[in-house]
């Protein structure tokens, strides 16, 4: 993953959907009401956070984005609450406000983790024509944006949203689209339409196996003109079927589900942010992927920050992308480990035959740093060094005993006499050579104290070295 698809300072979305409160009372239970047979909840605490459409906005100025947020409230204390936190977590508000119903507002009673009971204070926004002061909203700001969120919860807020949609298209600003109904025709041309599996199948009928499911979202997708659609499968993971291309799927990241609110409006507020930097659909889906896992992990509505995303995606990388790697490969893990504070060790060598002088300078090294890297001449390179009769075991059997070997976080290799183009590529924080060298002769140290390294020289143990096994063994 490419940690630049974090930089979100200059990014700027609109998100036009359904606003709501959830509240929670939070309380302790020690006796049952000698009203009637259920539990009495002490309220200790009342807390609010935004919801619907506003938890979608919320999720994207956690990530760092400029946020404009578009909806309907009613004129009550509820849409003060609402809007009070949400600018001061950075979203600018763009509420059409009514008299004619209250802000939605959903009250959920907690005791000791557990929901007790909901209560939902709301009414049908489609019966209050707000079409015309919402069409007027977006089209002040659509060209200003890099893409528009549609957060449907079919409330009535975007009961013109096919308009809305349509006016996206028209600037040329992607729409992303997080559904509800039985009609998906009111988002045709979207960019990406994001249903979970039960949507899904209120529109395709239910899919009894997995051919029938491809067949009918690839079938979905072009039926209304969407560049993409995203199907969500909760434990299942998630399904990406995308214009030109075969269908991605991805297991689910989430490890323990304690909560599902607000995972929907996480994934689709992570894919748009993603989007935004790097273009791609697949990376937008692997990073929304991760960010759902984490927030379900938490009690309620909850969002991810980029520091923390960042910190997912790079222990992810980290336990799929260590051992032996490319060059090229190694390069991105690298910077990500440099992002994250850590500092990188580099030594290398033809490593031909493994011995414990060899393990015991590894360990030495790993201690000069958090990474280390161990760069392994080729077969050709090894014989430009030693002659035609080495190396004794090849390139692929080398660095297959140098993985093994727990100091080692990296191996890749070089094809040059010396190591220096892979130093200089790979630019490490710290540099190191076992033997008797003088500063001045360590090739690539040059460059390494340039972009303010160290170059470190570790005395070998005595009494191990390979040429003596090899004349031992009689080879």
């Amino acid at each position: 993953m490419n940690s630049s698809y974090l930089n979100f300072q200059d990014k700027h979305i609109l998100v036009v959907g359904d606003v709501m409160l959830d509240r929670y009372w939070h309380g302790g239970t020690s006796r049952i009401s000698p009203e009637a047979p259920v539990q009495v909840v002490k309220v200790s605490d009342i807390e609010d956070r935004p919801g619907g459409a506003a938890n979608v906005a919320l999720g994207l100025a956690k990530l760092g984005m400029q946020v404009t947020l578009v909806g309907i409230v009613g004129q009550d204390e509820n849409a003060i609450a609402l809007e009070k936190f949400l600018k001061e977590s950075g979203v600018v508000c763009k509420f059409v406000s009514t008299k004619e119903a209250p802000t939605i507002t959903k009250l959920r009673l907690m005791s000791r983790h557990q929901q007790l009971i909901r209560m939902d204070f709301e009414e049908d926004f489609s019966f209050f024509s707000a079409a015309t002061e919402l069409k007027a909203v977006v089209n002040a700001y659509i060209t200003k944006v890099d893409a528009v969120i549609f957060s449907d919860y079919a409330k009535g807020t975007l009961s013109n949203v096919k308009e809305l949609i349509g006016i996206a298209t028209q600037a040329n600003t992607p729409s992303f689209v997080d559904p509800k109904g039985s009609d998906f025709s009111i988002y045709e041309g979207a960019t990406l339409v994001k249903p979970n599996l039960l949507e899904f199948e209120l529109i395709v009928g239910r899919c009894e196996t997995n051919e029938a499911f491809i067949e009918r979202g690839e079938m979905l997708r072009k039926q209304f003109g969407w560049q993409s659609l995203l199907v969500t499968r909760g434990e299942d993971g998630l399904v990406l079927f995308e214009e030109g291309k075969a269908p991605f799927t991805l297991a689910t990241a989430a490890r323990e589900v304690f909560d599902v609110t607000g995972a929907g409006d996480t994934v689709i507020s992570v894919l748009t942010a993603i989007y935004t930097t790097s273009k791609r659909f697949v990376d937008a889906v692997e990073y929304a992927n991760q960010a759902a896992g984490y927030v379900v992990g938490k009690l309620g509505t909850a969002s991810i920050t980029a520091q923390q995303l960042e910190a997912i995606m790079f222990a992810r990388n980290r336990t799929q992308n260590f051992g032996v790697l490319s060059p090229e490969n190694l390069l991105e893990q690298i910077q990500l480990a440099q992002m994250n504070g850590e500092k990188i060790v580099f030594t290398n060598g033809c490593f031909d035959i493994l011995h414990p002088g060899h393990i015991a300078y590894m360990k030495q090294a790993k201690a000069l740093g958090d990474r280390l890297i161990v760069a392994v001449n080729t077969d050709a390179s090894v014989k430009q060094l030693k002659g035609d009769k080495r190396p004794i075991n090849d390139l692929e059997h080398r660095m297959a005993v140098l993985e093994g070997v727990g100091a080692i976080d990296w191996v890749t290799w070089f094809d040059e006499k010396t190591p220096k183009e892979i130093i200089e590529t790979l630019s490490p924080d710290v540099l190191v050579k076992g033997g008797d060298y003088d500063l001045s002769t360590i090739v690539g140290a040059n460059h390494v104290l340039s972009t303010g390294g160290e170059v470190k020289v570790l005395t070998f143990v005595d009494g191990y070295s390979t040429s003596a096994i090899i004349e031992k063994a009689n080879l």
